[in-house]
Formats: C-alpha cells, structure tokens, sequence
C-alpha cells in the first residue's frame, strides 16, 4: 500500500519529536558522565556539557579507594536483591490469589489494596510502628515496609487473570494442586511480567534512601543513595559536614558528585539491556485495564 502525503508528514514530526525527547532525556546523563571525566577548573568555568574537558580519573582513583563507599555500596546490592525477592514473592501470591473469580472476598481484598494506593498512616506513626517493631538499624526497615507496590500487584493480577483457564483445569485434573500449577504452569508462562516487575522492584530498591535516612543511623548500613545523598549535601554546603565518610573527597568537589553518580547507576544500565525487551512485553500484556 502506498502511504498518503497525511502520513508521511506524521512520520516526519514524530520522528522529530521522538528525537527531540531522546536528547532530552540523554544530555543530562551524557553531561553528567563528561564532568565525572573532567577536570574541575573546566566544570567550575562551566565549559563542560557533552565532551569532557581536560581529562581526568583522579575522582575515581579517589572514590574507589573510599572504603565506606564499597560498605555502602554492597548494602545496596543487599537490600536490593533480598528487598525484591520478598516483593517478588509477596506480590505474586496476593496478584494469583486475586486474580480467582472463586476467592471468597476477593472485592473486598482488590479494594483494601486499592485504597492503600492512595491513603496511610501518615510519617510519624510510620516511624513509631518500625521502630516499635524492632526493625529501626536493620535491613528490614528498608525492605519490609514497601515490599508490595498495588500498581505492580495491579499488571500481574490482570495478566494472571487473562490467561486461559483451560491450562489450569487441564493441569488440575493431571493431579497438580494450587501451588503446583502456579509453580510449573502459570510462572513459566508469565516471564515477561515476572521480569518486568523484577526491574520495577530492583530500580525503586537501588534508588531508595529516604527509609534508610529515616529508619538508619549507622553509616556502615547506609545504602549508596545515602552515601551519595551526604556527600552532595557536604559539597554543597562547601563543608565537609555532611559527607559521613567522604571527609578527603571534599578538596575535588566540583566533579566527586558526578563521579559518585555514574558508578552508582552503572549496575542498572548494565542489567536494563537484557530485560528491556521483556519489560516492553510485560507493561503491554499486564497493563491495567
């Protein structure tokens, strides 16, 4: 079929736009990684956006021999790898169980969940609650709390809720009882949506830090978010005050921000390339609707 002159005009602005939004969403990140690599009399005169300029790994000789940041940096992967297997599994088993027309109370269950979306407790008695459950210096204050996400629970209940119910009857009447058929036939076939919402908990896991700064006090527990979050707080200050252990990074403040920010994030532009694909299918096939 020959395209309309309507159509190729379309294609035209939505490429345009598309590219439009890619360097918008680029340059900051391209930016920041030419300043990690800079020096900092050319980030101070403010010479350096896409290029780096006067070439410099000092920053991260320097970082890498900050013991505290590699203390901080395992908790990180801790939390994030103990903090999305719990969510995994809790979230899971409460979107299965919903998904049934046959669970007694399964309104009710969807709407209790649902209205958590919206209202709390609040942050004080949020604080008061961990703390009174013992969990205040631990790592279960950062992974506990927010181990279901209802949006997340939301795309696996209505992916679970639309695959045939066929497979499920066919694997019952072969003798599979309800956790044998969510085991053997319903996760196997649900890769996708199992990965993308590995990457939803993952990411929202790795980049937390407002739980670790309020239920932690311990530096040797800090996640790198806190790490980092002190030692902008210390460089902003123009003090070392708030870098925690970072006290000697201070004297090359102008690029230790954006050193400390690219090797945090490395790990997930690493993993991202090997799950996007099935994070696209995923939200698609998942989506709330």
């Amino acid at each position: 079929m020959r395209e309309s002159v309507q159509y190729k005009v379309f294609k035209v602005f939505n490429t345009i736009i598309l590219l439009l939004i890619v360097f918008c969403t680029l340059y900051p990140f391209v930016n920041v990684v030419a300043q990690s690599f800079s020096s900092e009399a050319y980030i101070n005169a403010g010479k350096v956006n896409l290029i780096p300029k006067g070439f410099n790994i000092d920053t991260y000789k320097t970082v890498a021999s900050d013991s505290m940041f590699w203390v901080n940096y395992k908790n990180t992967v801790v939390y994030t790898v103990v903090g999305t297997a719990i969510s995994m599994f809790l979230t899971t088993i409460f979107a299965y169980a919903l998904s049934k027309r046959r669970l007694v109370g399964r309104r009710f269950l969807t709407l209790f969940a649902v209205f958590t979306m919206f209202f709390n407790g609040g942050l004080i008695p949020n604080y008061v609650l961990i703390n009174g459950l013992g969990f205040g210096n631990t790592m279960w204050a950062i992974v506990i709390p927010g181990a279901i996400s209802i949006y997340n629970m939301l795309i696996m209940k209505s992916f679970f809720k639309n695959m045939p119910e066929e497979l499920e009857e066919a694997a019952s009447i072969d003798g599979l009882n309800t956790y044998g058929i969510l085991l053997k036939i319903i996760l196997p076939l649900s890769k996708a949506v199992i990965a993308t919402m590995v990457l939803f908990y993952a990411v929202g896991h790795w980049n937390s830090w407002f739980p670790a700064f309020l239920y932690l006090d311990q530096k040797e527990l800090f996640p790198v978010t806190i790490y980092l979050r002190n030692l902008i707080a210390g460089v902003s200050g123009g003090t070392s005050a708030g870098a925690t252990s970072a006290d000697n990074l201070t004297q090359i403040s102008a690029n230790i921000k954006s050193v400390t920010m690219v090797l945090t994030i490395l790990p997930i532009l690493t993993i991202y390339p090997f799950v996007q694909k099935y994070f696209v299918s995923g939200v698609m096939l998942g989506s709330v609707k």
